[in-house]
């Protein structure tokens, strides 16, 4: 999802000049509002989910803070937010490293341990997807291995009974750019290892990002209502469409949206009730928006800042959440290719309305 990449001095000068432009040709651009303050124990927010009860659970890996255990936060609707539980940590490397989150229809939370994304050598190749079984009280009862050894597990999606998850780099597939994929599993899959080549069973289909200076593959992963996958290459800010037969086989693999002047690159999305597709602009610090006619307008876009004004500090995923969009604030990465230049306080999530979108 969100890595040092290697970038050329041309792409600050072009990012810059996206800002500028696109400031002034989207007159009007919301501003977002903060939606929330984080405590301290969530320096790194990323994924969200909706939890059977109704609250937002918020995945905090908490790289800027590796003191901090990583963690699933609860968030009410009337704004309450406690920790839910530490995630089970991998025993060989002492730590967890949640991103991606979501819930199937028995209330079981799968969550993408992306290992590989701590920078640590030990995490290389280390990444699990998890299943965690709770009790009718939320208490957390059992924690499953669904898969293990993945390179860089990131984005998830439940569908028909199947996982979906998107795995942002797979640097042992021979080639001259970095290829990325999507991997699905059985809900009651377990204990999967996974050689992050062509030769897993369970690798549904691979993209190639050609953008040299920013090569980092799919991230953030949808389903619309008739069951087309979406999935967004972040180095090339587009978004694929993947259409599926009956039985979960790909038939075409193609890219449905693509238009570099309003969305540079492709961190978490999520659909409303009308199939519009929001996406987290990671590098922009800005969010667009993609209608079912394939349009892409950028919505929002704040400058560097700490989102202490609920400026988009680096926004990592959206989710629509009572009839609002919540956008968390990875607020980490730096580079000549992102708004954003340091990591700070405060800890935030931000808020769009989506009533004039």
């Amino acid at each position: 999802m969100k890595t040092t990449f290697l970038v050329t001095e041309l792409c600050l000068f072009l990012l810059t000049s996206c800002f500028s432009s696109n400031s002034q040709a989207n007159k009007d651009l919301q501003v977002s509002k903060l939606f929330m303050e984080l405590p301290y124990n969530c320096p790194t927010p990323d994924g969200m989910a909706i939890a059977p009860d109704g609250s937002l659970i918020l995945a905090c890996p908490n790289f800027a803070n590796p003191a901090m255990p990583a963690c699933l936060m609860k968030i009410t609707s009337e704004k309450q937010i406690s920790k839910w539980i530490d995630v089970p940590v991998l025993p060989e490397t002492g730590i967890a490293c949640p991103m991606g989150i979501a819930f199937n229809e028995k209330g079981d939370s799968y969550i993408c341990d992306n290992q590989g994304w701590s920078g640590s050598e030990r995490g290389y190749r280390k990444g699990r997807l998890l299943k965690l079984i709770f009790d009718k009280q939320g208490i957390l009862q059992e924690t499953i291995t669904v898969a293990y050894n993945m390179e860089h597990p990131n984005g998830i999606r439940i569908h028909n009974g199947k996982v979906y998850i998107t795995q942002s780099s797979l640097s042992a597939i021979p080639s001259e750019k970095l290829v990325s994929g999507v991997y699905c599993f059985k809900e009651d899959d377990c204990n999967i290892e996974i050689t992050n080549t062509l030769e897993d069973k369970n690798l549904l289909t691979t993209v190639i990002t050609r953008n040299p200076q920013v090569q980092y593959g799919l991230d953030g992963i949808v389903f619309d209502k008739k069951g087309n996958l979406y999935v967004g290459n972040f180095g090339d800010g587009s978004i694929h469409k993947i259409t599926l037969d009956k039985n979960g086989k790909v038939l075409s693999n193609t890219i449905w949206a693509q238009d570099s002047t309003q969305l540079v690159t492709t961190d978490g999305i999520c659909m409303d009730e009308k199939d519009n597709m929001y996406v987290a602009d990671f590098s922009a610090n800005a969010i667009a928006r993609i209608t079912p006619d394939r349009k892409i307008v950028r919505i929002a876009q704040s400058p560097d800042c700490d989102g202490s004004n609920g400026g988009l500090d680096q926004p990592g995923e959206p989710i629509v959440w009572n009839g609002k969009l919540i956008i968390s604030c990875f607020d980490i990465v730096t580079g000549p290719d992102k708004i954003n230049t340091k990591h700070d306080k405060p800890y935030t999530l931000a808020q769009l309305d989506l009533e004039n979108n």
